[in-house]
């Protein structure tokens, strides 16, 4: 054993015997537990769960890049615990109470809000309790299952709540003839995995895609984190999450504003200038280019980053005049913060929306958006970072597009947290949000914005194109772990190796005669240059359409593709 394995070894051994003094009984029993054997007990959990978050990951239906469930309910369980640790009431109710509050501002994605209920509910159920009994706790896990419950507005058999739902039930049932914590947990654990494991009857997907409930999988995890401590079993893991480094880095790093460059105007006389050299020496300079002329002079119109290499090319090939460098930059933020402070000082309604790459933070500014949220696929913002960005607008009244399925329930959490009047726009998809923000009337008030935003959303269809993850089965298709992937609306359509012919399958297959304008944004690892052949694909195949591109900037994903 190493030197490190044998320090935790201790450590863990001396932090389990710290904490059975507290949570005493007496033949290998537990019978009460206390604030100090309940924050151990919920750290163990956090700890076994992230030592399975790979697995938990790879239980998720669809093979698309998003944020994972065992990573958001690893995520939302490690603000829980860091609440505990700032917490001065070491009690029962004082730890759980911190462990509701810390999980409900970090959760992430459905899985961490309805975790994040779930603690809630336990907090609820062990108010003023300086320690509790087995059915104290059979009171309090019950109390932590409706609570998430009331929380879900259609709740769906073979989920996470249906695990939690037998636990509850395991609880209740084995409370009534044993006084025994541990052993009461060691039978909920048992009811929780063969729970977990009929999963696949109750909701037809799983049984598609062959895996169980991954948020039921977590809770499992969890679930056995405690019971392994109580017993005193190993639950030590690597210092990192898996996934935790990139998705924490992603989440608050904000997407660097330097995009637009310079807009570089300029005259070349000369007495045998060439304007076909000139064009191709130019183009690795900068895009945007235009060059037009003759033999003694040509205008040069070009955007880049580096404005004095075009100049000094120029200046080789003749004399140069009328030359004009404007910082695009400078005037962006300048026209974007116009838009801030008109639409909020217009209509004291703020719009915050959420959104990953570039371009589309650009879109979403130039559109009347006051706070852009970093995140989306991949990196589902937290309750506390969708909250900061409301209280921050300028206005009373705010509306919040989430942008994404599993930011929704997030986003809900936050808008009832805010001091503020705040209302969610249930957009799923970059699509839906924007064309919500097309139809925001600076007249109405914010109830009737929502309801009108909402309303465009659901009238425009969202195509995405993206790598798959993982092995998987949906939809009667088998995809393999690095295939690309179409989906319409979230459900899988198309799959190859090839991105352009994925891609135009998947308009093909979704395209109807209602259908007249198509928007294509493109991420951040797509060339410009085949994204415009992608668009003359497309507008050769259907003249009648209205087509536009945009450099979204989006990572993880070729294409994003809105239908209208």
């Amino acid at each position: 054993m190493t030197g490190l394995a044998e320090m935790e070894r201790r450590r863990t051994k001396a932090i389990r015997s710290s904490a059975r003094a507290k949570v005493s009984g007496g033949n290998g029993q537990v019978r009460m537990c206390d604030g100090h054997g309940l924050r151990q007990a919920m750290k163990a959990a956090g700890e076994w769960l992230r030592r399975h978050v790979a697995e938990v990951n790879a239980l998720n239906v669809f093979p698309v890049p998003d944020g994972d469930t065992g990573t958001n309910m690893a995520l939302t369980m490690a603000a829980a615990l860091a609440e505990v640790e700032t917490s001065a009431d070491g009690s029962a109710a004082g730890v759980a109470q911190a462990l509701a509050r810390g999980g409900l501002m970090g959760a992430r994605g459905n899985s961490g809000v309805i975790l994040s209920q779930i603690l809630r509910g336990l907090a609820y159920g062990l108010a003023d309790k300086k320690d509790f009994s087995v059915r104290d706790l059979a009171v309090a896990v019950q109390e932590a299952y409706e609570t998430a419950l009331r929380g879900i507005i259609r709740p769906v058999e073979g989920t996470i709540l249906t695990v939690m739902r037998a636990i509850a039930e395991s609880i209740r049932a084995s409370s009534t003839h044993t006084d025994d914590i541990l052993a009461v947990l060691s039978k909920a654990v048992e009811d929780a995995r063969e729970t977990n494991q009929r999963t696949p009857e109750m909701l037809p997907v799983l049984k598609e895609a062959g895996v169980v409930d991954a948020g039921g999988q977590g809770l499992v995890y969890l679930l056995e984190g405690m019971v392994r401590f109580l017993r005193g079993e190993p639950v030590e893991v690597d210092t990192r999450l898996p996934e935790e480094s990139v998705a924490q880095a992603q989440l608050h790093l904000r997407e660097p504003e330097s995009a637009y460059g310079y807009d570089v105007q300029f005259l070349i006389h000369g007495d045998q200038l060439d304007v076909e050299r000139l064009r191709h020496d130019l183009e690795a300079m900068g895009d945007s280019l235009l060059v037009v002329g003759d033999a003694q002079l040509v205008k040069v119109h070009i955007h880049t980053h580096d404005p004095g290499r075009p100049l000094s090319y120029g200046a080789s090939q003749g004399t140069l005049s009328d030359v004009v460098v404007e910082n695009m930059q400078a005037q962006y933020q300048h026209f974007v913060q116009q838009q801030r402070t008109t639409s909020e000082d217009a209509t004291e309604i703020a719009i915050v929306s959420v959104a990953s790459g570039e371009g589309l933070t650009r879109i979403m500014e130039s559109l009347g958006v006051s706070q852009v949220i970093p995140g989306g696929q991949t990196m589902n913002p937290s309750i506390q970072e969708i909250l900061s960005a409301i209280e921050a607008t300028r206005a009373d009244k705010v509306l919040v597009l989430p942008n994404n399925s599993n930011v929704i329930a997030a986003a809900e959490q936050a808008c009832q947290l805010s001091s503020k009047q705040a209302l969610v726009v249930p957009t799923r998809s970059i699509p839906q949000g924007i064309a919500a923000l097309l139809d925001f009337n600076y007249q109405a008030d914010l109830e009737t914005n929502r309801e009108r935003m909402t309303h465009s959303a659901t009238k425009v269809r969202t195509i995405e194109i993206t790598r798959a993850v993982r092995t998987s089965q949906a939809n009667g298709m088998r995809v393999a772990r690095g295939d690309i992937i179409g989906l319409l609306d979230e459900t899988l359509v198309a799959s190859g190796t090839d991105t352009t012919t994925v891609t135009l399958q998947t308009l093909e297959y979704a395209l109807t005669a209602e259908h007249s304008i198509v928007t294509v944004y493109f991420g951040r690892d797509v060339d410009p240059a085949t994204a415009t052949q992608l668009a003359e694909t497309i507008q050769a195949r259907h003249p009648h359409l209205s087509l536009e591109v945009h450099e979204g900037g989006q990572p993880h994903y070729h294409y994003i593709i809105s239908l209208e």
